[in-house]
């Protein structure tokens, strides 16, 4: 009996492996067909100011080469979420420069 496999009788949602088949595919646009967004936001920071870059299609890799350039030329810190990237501090004029030196068409938006 212990040479026995385990049998799974009924799974509601698939296997348990997650294979290539069931992901998603992202879309990887080059920068010049990416248009993005730049604002500033405190809402839910305890009064802290970031700038949202929002409006990627790209990989999450693509993003994190990204916002490390991004970061280093602001001086300041960031992170990854959600699709978009998040600097800490007030910097949409420059951002928006910095992109679209990049090649990519952005925005600021908001107030």
């Amino acid at each position: 009996m212990a040479s026995q496999k385990k049998r799974i009788v009924y799974q509601e949602f698939g296997s348990t492996d997650r294979s290539s088949a069931t992901e998603r595919a992202t879309r990887d646009l080059p920068p010049n067909q990416q248009d993005l967004r730049v604002q500033t936001s405190r809402k839910g920071r305890k009064g802290k100011t970031v700038t949202i870059v929002s409006g990627f299609e790209c990989k999450p890799e693509t993003l994190a080469t990204l916002l490390k350039k991004l970061k280093t030329q602001c001086g300041t810190g960031g992170t990854v979420k959600d699709n978009t990237l998040e600097l800490q501090g007030e910097h949409p004029q420059k951002l928006v420069e910095l992109l679209t030196k990049m090649g990519y068409k952005a925005k600021k938006s908001g107030g």
